[in-house]
């Protein structure tokens, strides 16, 4: 990268997804469409295009043979990559009822952003072997219990805030506040886990990290700068975020999660040499956690980003506690 690009977007130097969503402040008058053009799309994604990791990030031939290592990878991508599609597709509801050409220009890009995302974890499955023509309709069987359980919920309660009733404020809520604050978590996760296994694999990661920051922090000041304009707007935003809360609390995302993260902590001792003292977080080594305590770190975190943004926005954390009383 050079000196040119943008901080935040430069691949060397854009902060970990955490810190990023946590501690930048990034407008839509700042992410404009010249914007992605110049700082991501030939920034962050310069010699990454095509798949989401350079050419020199090599995947591993361990990954390619059969394993719960390789296992756990393709549960996990392939949900992600479905994820991601879904969101794409959820995104072309934002377009057409942006309040402004900043919002509409930023959710144009943030719906390349995920379908780019899509892209590269579902070309990331053929680079690990599995057969490129029946690709689609692999993840969509793979993913089926998945989609219907956990996907198809947060899908139309979001389209029924964005499309059936025209709320673009809330839609930009439920995206960021909701979705993403809840699965980028598990994203910064998977970047951490991943590196010290497959170069390519943590990259992909890395690239879309890096997106999601610019996501959660732009949604963050559309939303703070519209409660400053319209105070009157602060109850309806706290409703859609509670319900938002709740439905996350009813889908079953942890019984997934949990199931991938314990192939992956097989795959993960099978391999213990290629780790060795790798830390997860400070001061814990990869090879002593377990998939509880992976997840249980994810759900920290996601209390942590909530923390930093629902104040940046003026608006009581308390809002997103669970009916229980737990923060998700």
């Amino acid at each position: 990268m050079t000196d040119s690009v943008a901080p935040e977007a430069d691949w060397d130097k854009a902060p970990g997804l955490l810190d990023g969503a946590k501690e930048l402040t990034l407008g839509p008058e700042e992410c404009d469409l010249a914007y992605w053009i110049t700082e991501v799309a030939q920034g962050t994604l310069r010699d990454r295009g095509v798949t989401g990791h350079h050419e020199k990030a090599i995947v591993p031939e361990f990954l390619k043979e059969p394993g719960p290592l390789r296992e756990a990878l393709i549960l996990e991508f392939g949900f992600r990559g479905l994820s991601e599609e879904i969101a794409t597709r959820l995104l072309g509801h934002y377009v057409p009822i942006a309040p402004g050409i900043p919002e509409m220009e930023f959710y144009a890009t943030q719906m390349l952003d995920e379908a780019r995302h899509a892209r590269v974890f579902r070309n990331h499955l053929v680079e690990l072997g599995m057969p490129a023509k029946s690709l689609l309709r692999d993840i969509d069987e793979m993913a089926a219990d998945y989609r219907q359980r956990v996907l198809q919920p947060v899908e139309d309660f979001t389209l029924e805030i964005v499309r059936d009733q025209g709320d673009f404020l809330g839609g930009v809520a439920v995206f960021a506040i909701v979705i993403e604050g809840v699965l980028a978590p598990a994203a910064e996760l998977s970047e951490r886990k991943w590196t010290p296994l497959s170069p390519a694999t943590g990259e992909i990661s890395r690239g879309t990290a890096i997106d999601e920051i610019r996501h959660l922090t732009v949604a963050s000041t559309i939303l703070r700068d519209h409660l400053v304009k319209r105070p009157e707007y602060r109850p309806r935003l706290l409703e859609i975020l509670r319900a938002g809360v709740e439905l996350w609390d009813a889908v079953p995302d942890r019984e997934f999660v949990i199931h991938r993260e314990e192939l992956f902590q097989k795959g993960m001792l099978d391999h213990a040499d290629k780790i060795g003292d790798y830390e997860l977080w400070p001061g814990v080594r990869m090879l002593d956690t377990t998939p509880e305590q992976r997840y249980d770190m994810a759900e920290q975190w996601t209390d942590e980003m909530a923390e930093a943004r629902m104040a940046y926005m003026g608006l009581p954390v308390e809002a997103l506690a669970s009916p229980a009383g737990d923060a998700r």
